[in-house]
């Protein structure tokens, strides 16, 4: 076994580009390669999370699934920078929107994330971490997001451990601070990304409003998220310059 492989990723540093997207979904993963990518190929389908390399615009680009929630994410972000050689990791994911300020298909660019997760421990901080954003990826993202015309919001996100939330107030608690969507993974990649000295960022999609009750299914949602892709990838473009 090469002395790279992990528990998690069969593979080589050589196999990834600096510019990893990473959608939740395996599919997602799997629909953005297939789309966008060409020549695209497969580097790691251990637990069936695919993970593909290609190009686009003749850029080197990585796309690989995180899994659901903060430890699976932590576990393959980790891995990527620190095993890897992988520089930025953007998270395309979905969201659910806490905000009057986001619509449904609307894209978030999480500026930062507020968490309810117990993450940041493990640093031996004296007080909390407030995880940010890279302001590198972000402001790429903003200037993609006009560019190709994309409804976005920059702002607060929330990740959070918990799904199924059995205080029916905590959302309101949270939209009064501002949060504009909950999530559950970019908080521990953008704690990740600053223990090792690296880049990431998490743009979502509005698939469902906690507000009005709007949602879109799990079709929509794998397949249709193409705005939040395009700026990811013009992201990775941009750094493949710098």
């Amino acid at each position: 076994m090469s002395k790279f492989h992990t528990p998690h990723i069969k593979a080589e540093p050589q196999d990834f580009a600096k510019t990893v997207l990473m959608p939740g979904d395996p599919l997602r993963s799997k629909f953005i390669a297939e789309t966008f990518l060409e020549n695209p190929r497969l580097v790691n389908n251990v637990r069936g999370i695919q993970g593909y390399t290609g190009t686009y615009q003749g850029v080197p680009v990585s796309v690989m699934a995180s899994g659901m929630g903060m430890p699976s994410i932590g576990i393959y972000s980790y891995e990527l920078y620190n095993f890897f050689g992988v520089e930025n990791i953007i998270r395309v994911g979905s969201a659910g929107g806490t905000s009057d300020k986001v619509k449904i298909r609307d894209v978030i660019i999480g500026m930062g994330a507020c968490t309810t997760s117990n993450y940041a421990v493990q640093y031996g901080l004296e007080g909390s971490f407030a995880p940010i954003a890279s302001y590198e990826l972000m402001s790429e993202a903003i200037r993609m997001a006009e560019e190709i015309g994309a409804p976005y919001a920059v702002g607060n996100i929330l990740s959070s451990d918990i799904f199924y939330n059995a205080d029916p107030t905590a959302r309101e608690k949270w939209t009064r601070m501002g949060v504009l969507g909950v999530e559950m993974e970019a908080a521990a990649l953008y704690m990740n990304a600053a223990y090792a000295g690296k880049r990431a960022l998490a743009i979502c999609t509005v698939s469902d409003h906690l507000l009005t009750g709007e949602a879109l299914d799990a079709d929509a949602r794998q397949n249709s998220f193409t705005d939040m892709m395009k700026i990811a990838l013009g992201i990775a473009v941009a750094m493949d310059k710098k």
